[in-house]
């Protein structure tokens, strides 16, 4: 499986950065996912250091805003990396942007070689190109590797019918199709990541990572979360 993490959930109770403390209980937390059997790789957005999309916003030209969020995930790769091996877990980084002195380059094949000897692999650097979200890149590493799941932690268990942190009213939704969460504009990946989703068959999980063994129980379906996939 293929877990996606927000950069922001790095950054624990912080406004900024990474707090270690915070991405020692997410290692330890697919350490005990792993320790299960699982084949496992990561994705982590950047928006903890830097987030493209909004600095693009306030002026700064697009492309260049997004390769500096690519960076931004580099960084958070090296850290869980770093975290994952200090509690015997052993990881490889394969980043989209060449980056030899600290990180493997993206190769499928050797990605794959990786996750049959046991090891997590990390992909960083999104898919290597502006105008691309991680959510789109998640997506892609998830089809390419043939994951059965993509599972999301966010800071909130599930998708809601609005923003919960905003609106008291808003409920959660137990399971939706792809083509719902596209029609009611959810937002929980963006529209390309969910597309492939859709066309690839892979079920998306959304769930709380800031919940303990909050990994674990949605794996085994003890916990609360919302299914993305498509109705028998």
């Amino acid at each position: 499986m293929l877990l996606k993490l927000s950069g922001e959930a790095l950054m624990g109770p912080g406004q900024y950065g990474i707090d270690p403390d915070t991405v020692a209980s997410m290692a330890a937390e697919v350490k005990a996912a792993k320790d299960t059997g699982l084949d496992i790789c990561q994705v982590i957005g950047g928006g903890n250091i830097f987030r493209g999309l909004s600095k693009a916003a306030a002026g700064m030209e697009r492309a260049q805003a997004d390769y500096m969020g690519m960076l931004a995930t580099i960084m958070n790769a090296l850290a869980m990396q770093s975290a994952l091996e200090k509690i015997g877990v052993s990881t490889r980084v394969q980043s989209a942007i060449p980056m030899a002195a600290i990180a493997e380059p993206y190769i499928r094949r050797r990605a794959l070689r990786h996750l049959e000897k046991g090891r997590v692999v990390i992909f960083a650097a999104g898919v290597g190109a502006p105008f691309f979200t991680t959510d789109s890149g998640a997506a892609l590493r998830a089809a390419e590797m043939g994951c059965d799941a993509l599972l999301k932690g966010t800071s909130v268990d599930g998708v809601y019918t609005a923003d919960p942190k905003k609106d008291p009213t808003a409920t959660r939704y137990e399971t939706l199709t792809y083509q719902e969460v596209l029609a009611r504009d959810l937002r929980v990946m963006d529209a390309s990541a969910i597309a492939m989703m859709r066309d690839t068959g892979i079920p998306i999980v959304v769930f709380s990572i800031r919940e303990d063994d909050s990994l674990r129980r949605a794996l085994t379906g003890e916990g609360t979360c919302t299914i993305i996939q498509d109705r028998a």
